[in-house]
């Protein structure tokens, strides 16, 4: 004790040196510079993501997890995969190659929500439908002229030719789109006979049909996927060079986004096209995976299309099978400008449409309905209410030009959300509707621009730059 009170004061009465007086002032000044580094750079950085955000007045919200990116010039970078036969894990550097684009602002990417309009009602945005005209022409040519597609052949003799073949008949209905799809491509020219020349590979079942199918029903589904995957495989060489990255499946019903659970090669490598595209669930990875639209196929267009008036601010009406739903119409089926309805319409529905000016999306049981089609379809500007949609084409179309994206916790505000876009801005959005609507309709045979095309040119986007050979002895 008394040897450490001898050192106190011996140091405390020294006389401290000027090279020490140095040593203790440099480290205090650096520390002092540092900090007021740090201070500056969260105070910049601060202004810059204020400038972002959301005004309470303004009409649209980007969805969860989506941003209209234009990926059409991106990189991709080889990532590995899972292997599920060898218990390898995603990510592990071991597995099949898989290519996934990269770069400013990917598919799904996520970035500061930004409305259409200031307050002052003036547009800051680009207001085109599509994010780069240019590009996207450019490379639908390309894809017109060398994407070529290989489908696993089945003869009619099959036991299910009625699940790999397409339909003989005119799909209708809420899951036509996967029908149409698949009519479609078999007639196409981006078929080849040729596997060597494919860029991609389709898995030709359908889901609908497997549904409806005695044999098979909704619970053998996943399990007649598992051995289908089993049986390609064992009998042709392409699923297994990639571990079924270069192929590809297509589904309406909100099944075929789970029936991969016993096959997750293909949930985690293969490209799903389905409507029910959800960032919420892990199962749909959008730079990946592709948004199907859910469509309810119809002939030519309303007779009256460009004389209606729309005298309603905005239309609904669906089952009340979901909260969200349940919400719009606990807060506005009283209302006098926005018309919400649970039961069964008095007037013809295609009248509701073509007499409102916004049309409502709700989120129902699934995330996907066919109602984004059916205003397009009637010229009426949707309103998107639900969280996570991964929308379809959204890496081709700028949604924020022709839609309206409202969270389901602003539903207490959508009055408010709709009535503050003024006539000006209408109009834009509702010219832009119908630039767009000839993007998410069906036709007999194709015609450019329709819901096929731009559904292979998103297949396009997701085809991979190496096609790798396959030995001969593989063969």
């Amino acid at each position: 004790m008394a040897r450490l009170s001898f050192l106190f004061h011996y140091f405390s009465h020294r006389r401290i040196s000027p090279s020490w007086r140095s040593f203790f002032f440099m480290p205090a000044s650096f520390a002092l510079f540092t900090s007021f580094l740090i201070i500056f750079y969260i105070s910049t950085t601060s202004r810059f993501f204020t400038t972002h955000q959301v005004h309470l007045n303004t009409h649209s919200k980007t969805p969860h997890g989506s941003s209209p990116s234009t990926p059409l010039t991106q990189k991709r970078t080889p990532i590995s995969l899972h292997n599920v036969s060898q218990g390898e894990s995603f990510g592990s550097g071991k597995g099949s190659p898989l290519l996934v684009m990269e770069g400013g602002n990917g598919i799904g990417s996520q970035r500061p929500a930004r409305s259409h309009f200031e307050p002052k009602g003036n547009s800051v945005n680009n207001m085109e439908v599509l994010h780069d005209r240019d590009i996207f022409r450019e490379d639908y040519k390309e894809m017109n002229s060398s994407f070529k597609i290989y489908v696993y052949p089945h003869k009619r003799s099959d036991p299910f030719a009625n699940v790999f073949l397409p339909v003989d008949f005119e799909p209708g209905g809420n899951y036509a789109s996967e029908s149409c799809f698949k009519r479609a491509l078999m007639k196409s020219h981006f078929i080849t006979r040729d596997p060597t020349k494919a860029d991609l590979f389709f898995l030709p079942f359908s889901v609908a049909r497997l549904r409806h199918d005695h044999r098979v029903g909704v619970e053998g589904i996943k399990d007649f996927v598992r051995d289908y995957i089993f049986n390609i495989s064992q009998n042709y060489p392409y699923w297994n060079r990639t571990g079924g990255a270069d192929h590809f499946y297509v589904a309406c019903h909100s099944i075929g986004r789970s029936i991969m659970e016993k096959t997750q090669s293909v949930k985690l490598n293969a490209i799903q096209i389905v409507c029910s595209s959800s960032y919420f669930l892990s199962g749909h990875v959008a730079h990946k995976d592709a948004s199907l639209p859910q469509i309810w196929p119809r002939k030519g267009d309303p007779a009256n299309l460009a004389s209606s008036k729309r005298n309603k601010l905005a239309f609904f009406a669906g089952a009340m099978n979901s909260p969200v739903r349940g919400k719009v119409i606990k807060l506005w089926r009283n209302d006098s400008e926005i018309f919400v309805h649970s039961g069964r319409l008095k007037a013809p529905y295609a009248d509701q449409l073509l007499g409102s000016k916004f049309c409502l999306h709700v989120k129902g049981f699934e995330i996907n309905t066919a109602r984004i089609a059916d205003s397009l379809y009637y010229g009426c500007v949707p309103v998107i209410i639900a969280n996570h949609y991964d929308l379809p084409f959204t890496d081709i179309l700028n949604w924020k030009s022709f839609a309206v994206v409202v969270t389901t916790e602003d539903i207490p505000m959508l009055k408010r959300i709709l009535k503050g876009i003024n006539s000006d801005e209408y109009q834009l959005l509702q010219s832009n509707v119908l630039k767009v609507r000839k993007h998410f309709q069906w036709h007999v045979p194709p015609i450019d621009f329709d819901t096929f095309y731009m559904v292979m040119y998103e297949l396009w986007l997701r085809r991979s730059y190496i096609r790798l050979e396959v030995s001969e002895a593989t063969k």
